[in-house]
């Protein structure tokens, strides 16, 4: 029997690559070598109790990068703005990681990536952590490297952490805090990209060269907030608030994440029926947040 191609996954302990991990594992048609910074800790070990290889590679490490995608068919990449707020620094490492996938001849790199806002809006809008990732989806593009990019909708498991819902002054209900004014927002959970990943392997004719929105359905936020009350027995309401109030709210990225929003008030492109052709089994965000009731309202 031929031995199976490996797939490479980056980020393969954190959100997108620990669901690409585990589908590509269910799924057993490739082989999973799972991408860490620390292979040592918990997380990666599971990974390696549940037949991936796990290797330890650094971004900013070339040669472990080399390591990480030597001799691999294809790899599934994530960058992560977050932990250094730096648009320069994540167009470098996924550049780096473009360039190394076409000197080792990879056949089918999928990219987590988005728009470059600050490109499509003319200069009016800045999303530093969308902008940085669409130069990366046009240099993978430019140097023909055989990519599929997939751009996430905004997470559901935002609704567990920075996007909660907020107790309202009158103590009773909460607020929803996202400034989307009526305009419908694509959302979907980070658990289902995995299946995608895999669909999209399978079919490389049909996806390589691709730009594909993600998204499980578009909801008003007074639509997610109705749900939320449904779901949880609580109060919750959409606050209104525009995007000119919530960039000034006092945390880091808020000017950030109102650019965001202001983005997703223009509908980028996410393609509901696609994304459940890829992952038939995808969840709407009531069934998502009725599997998650209970994160949900300890979080609240």
């Amino acid at each position: 029997m031929a031995s199976k191609k490996i797939i490479t996954v980056f980020g393969a302990t954190g959100a997108q690559g620990g669901s690409v991990v585990g589908a590509l594992l269910k799924d057993r048609s490739f082989a999973v070598r799972a991408v860490t910074r620390d292979a040592s800790k918990p997380a990666a070990v599971k990974l390696k109790e549940s037949g991936a290889e796990v290797v330890s590679a650094d971004l900013d490490n070339e040669k472990s990068l080399e390591a990480a995608l030597n001799g691999a068919y294809g790899a599934f990449i994530v960058t992560n703005f977050w932990d250094h707020f730096s648009k320069d620094k994540e167009v470098k490492q996924g550049k780096s990681i473009a360039d190394l996938c076409k000197r080792l001849g990879l056949h089918h790199v999928i990219y987590s990536g988005l728009e470059n806002v600050n490109k499509l809006t003319g200069g009016k809008l800045e999303v530093l952590h969308f902008d940085g990732k669409g130069v990366v989806e046009e240099y993978f593009h430019q140097i023909s490297v055989p990519m599929t990019s997939v751009r996430l909708a905004f997470y559901y498991e935002n609704f567990l952490t920075a996007g909660k819902p907020q107790k309202s002054k009158d103590g009773n209900s909460y607020d929803l805090v996202i400034p989307m004014c009526d305009v419908p927002m694509d959302g979907i959970s980070v658990s289902d990209l995995g299946p995608v990943v895999v669909s999209i392997l399978k079919n490389p004719k049909e996806y390589i060269g691709k730009n594909i929105g993600l998204s499980a359905e578009k909801l008003t936020v007074a639509q997610y907030a109705d749900i939320m009350s449904k779901v949880s027995g609580k109060i919750i309401k959409d606050s209104k608030i525009p995007p000119e109030v919530y960039e000034k709210l006092p945390f880091q990225g808020a000017e950030e994440m109102a650019n965001m929003f202001r983005f997703y008030m223009m509908l980028p492109d996410r393609d509901v029926p696609q994304t459940h052709k890829l992952n038939p089994n995808i969840k709407c965000f009531q069934r998502w947040l009725e599997e998650n009731k209970e994160a949900f309202i300890k979080a609240l």
